[in-house]
């Protein structure tokens, strides 16, 4: 009798412990898949941050660029904004810029920018949508002591090469 009981104790002890490995490598199984999927949405996310601050300081620079000219040096301030330029609005700016310039110089412009706020309205992988609040100080031969002006552009982006080009500029609001 104590034969049969220590066997069926083994055999009951035996099939638990099939049980409770079984148990163990779902479990185990379970938690990697989890893991996993943890580590790829903070991946993500991090990402997508890193992208979002991309877009950003280029829709920053692009505005800044784009409100702060000079007379004195108009080739390099609008060769700034054709780097950070691309498609249409690269286009129109470069083929608007020899009349641009003689109209700058002759009227002596000058347009310091700063930028106060930017907020993305959209953006994927390639493209970017950014509004953007920016104040210039525009004095030339009409106001000499300079004028406040106040924009809010709407900045389209795009990725290309590396870099977040801007390929569109809406005055907005």
């Amino acid at each position: 009798m104590t034969r049969v009981l220590l066997r069926s104790v083994a055999v009951r002890a035996a099939r638990h412990g099939r049980a409770l490995t079984a148990v163990l490598a779902v479990v185990a199984t379970v938690l990697t898949a989890t893991s996993l999927w943890l580590g790829h949405q903070l991946y993500e996310r991090r990402e997508t941050e890193r992208r979002h601050q991309d877009i950003l300081a280029a829709a920053r620079q692009s505005a800044l660029n784009f409100t702060s000219l000079d007379y004195r040096h108009y080739a390099r301030d609008s060769q700034n904004v054709l780097n950070g330029a691309t498609g249409e609005f690269k286009k129109q700016f470069a083929a608007q810029t020899a009349e641009l310039t003689k109209l700058v110089a002759a009227n002596k412009s000058v347009s310091e920018g700063q930028v106060l706020d930017a907020g993305i309205a959209r953006a994927d992988e390639r493209t970017a949508r950014v509004l953007v609040v920016t104040d210039s100080k525009v004095s030339n031969v009409s106001a000499p002591e300079g004028a406040a002006r106040n924009y809010r552009l709407q900045l389209d982006l795009v990725f290309e090469g590396g870099r977040w080009l801007t390929s569109n500029v809406e005055f907005v609001g």
